[in-house]
């Protein structure tokens, strides 16, 4: 079995409990304003790796990983457009004991069938979910993104019914997703949910504006700068983030 791989980090620390092993995956549905990795969105790009060499590189980091509790995680693009690869490389985390996370914003999550067959299986190997909920105004989340944002928040709710245990992040981006009704609403959503454990809040920043215009993009948040430290605690408080 192989996924498409967009790149690997070794030592992650803000993606999950601990240190991790961050497998980013190549392919992704959404186009994100504020999106750091735009050369992760083409489903043909990447490189192709086996379950089996990303498991022999990750047991060299065992150790760092379970003193401190930490573990895997594959984050994106989109981890869930490739249900197959996830549910292979995580039933084979699971035999050797690691700890496993998905970040998605999902993207592509599907009520049919055999998405369903396939994520219900997933499931049962995954002990984290980090889920990135953009924006809660359809309206705003289609501008910000491309993309509605119902089919994300049933991704939600699902996992709060099958009490998967997740984390809800936010990217605060000033004059686009700070609007203080707008969190409030947030809010309201994320109290609906049985299964969160963390909100984080996390700061709108331009590292990956570099990355667009390699890529000949035009940057959409050009002249946005990042939110202050106050602008990031007042939505720590409406969203009752750590």
């Amino acid at each position: 079995m192989e996924g498409r791989i967009h790149s690997v980090e070794t030592s992650g620390m803000v993606d999950g409990p601990g240190i991790r092993y961050v497998i980013f995956t190549q392919g992704c549905l959404l186009r994100c304003q504020y999106c750091h990795n735009p050369d992760s969105w083409d489903r043909d790009g990447g490189e192709m790796r086996s379950v089996s060499s990303l498991v022999e590189d990750i047991k060299k980091y065992l150790p760092y990983m379970k003193h401190s509790n930490g573990g895997v995680t594959v984050s994106g693009g989109e981890p869930l457009l490739q249900l197959d690869f996830l549910i292979e490389l995580f039933k084979e985390c699971k035999k050797i004991g690691i700890h496993t996370t998905i970040d998605s914003s999902g993207g592509c999550y599907s009520t049919g069938a055999d998405f369903q067959i396939k994520f219900k299986e997933l499931l049962t190997y995954t002990d984290l979910f980090l889920v990135d909920v953009k924006h809660i105004d359809d309206s705003k989340h289609r501008k910000l993104t491309g993309v509605s944002n119902k089919h994300i928040l049933e991704f939600a709710k699902k996992l709060s019914e099958e009490k998967v245990p997740v984390w809800i992040r936010h990217v605060l981006v000033p004059g686009v997703s700070d609007n203080e009704e707008d969190l409030a609403n947030l809010s309201s959503f994320i109290s609906t949910l049985s299964n969160v454990n963390k909100v984080e809040v996390l700061p709108y920043h331009k590292m990956g504006v570099y990355k667009w215009k390699e890529l000949g993009l035009t940057y959409p948040l050009e002249g946005v700068e990042s939110p202050t430290e106050q602008e990031v605690n007042r939505a720590k408080t409406l969203l009752n983030a750590k």
